[in-house]
């Protein structure tokens, strides 16, 4: 049926007619109960046209979805707070490092027990010497790991997998923030990774990631490296 015909077969009914008209003949209604339940309405003892099945199910299916987005906007606020608790244990965690090995270790311990990870791994880009504990990178490879992602990279990345060591078949996706550390600045990166494929995503903010990274940088910076 072309459009031409439909319109003229059935031609546009403006609502507001339509509503005058039930209006005036209220009864029009009550005498078609095929109408009425195609509009899932029907009439109680009293006359009175109530609301069917199939109205009660809309109304039921608009609270639920309510009742979901709240449950939702809920889940979001209590993970933000875990998050922030988290966060703050885990800085003074690191501020009580006593040197660069016992740092690593710290961060290591900080990503697997209060933040649920395989692994976080403190790098150390040459030439010099790398502290005991840290992951060591000849010079340009960080560069060359990161790519243009700027000062944070999150997602999978298959080139960094080397970092995590003997857990490289744990990790399925990273976090790598960058790191300056001591003058003159040798480059590091702060490396956390998760055996969820969807624990770090490209498209996730990595603010907390880069802060955790700022207390790494001023803690072994109490230290030189002998």
């Amino acid at each position: 049926m072309t459009d031409a015909t439909q319109a003229r077969l059935f031609p546009a009914v403006d609502p507001a007619l339509v509503r005058d008209f039930l209006r005036a003949e209220p009864d029009f209604l009550h005498q078609d109960p095929d109408l009425l339940s195609d509009l899932g309405l029907r009439p109680d003892a009293s006359n009175i046209v109530d609301f069917g099945p199939a109205a009660l199910a809309r109304v039921s299916a608009a609270h639920e979805r309510e009742a979901l987005v709240r449950r939702q906007i809920e889940a979001t606020a209590r993970a933000n707070h875990s998050a922030q608790a988290q966060t703050h244990a885990a800085v003074i965690d690191l501020l009580d490092a006593r040197n660069h090995s016992d740092l690593a270790r710290r961060v290591d311990e900080m990503a697997i027990l209060r933040f649920g990870l395989a692994a976080g791994v403190v790098v150390l880009e040459g030439p010099g010497r790398v502290p005991a504990g840290w992951h060591a990178l000849i010079a340009g490879q960080i560069d060359m790991t990161m790519g243009d992602h700027g000062v944070a990279r999150m997602g999978f990345h298959a080139p960094a997998l080397g970092l995590f060591g003997d857990r490289i078949d744990q990790i399925r996706s990273m976090a790598l923030v960058r790191m300056a550390l001591w003058e003159p600045s040798r480059q590091g990166l702060l490396a956390f990774g998760s055996a969820d494929p969807e624990g770090f995503t490209a498209d996730m903010g990595a603010d907390l990631v880069a802060f955790l990274a700022r207390v790494v940088e001023r803690t072994a910076e109490r230290w030189p490296i002998l």
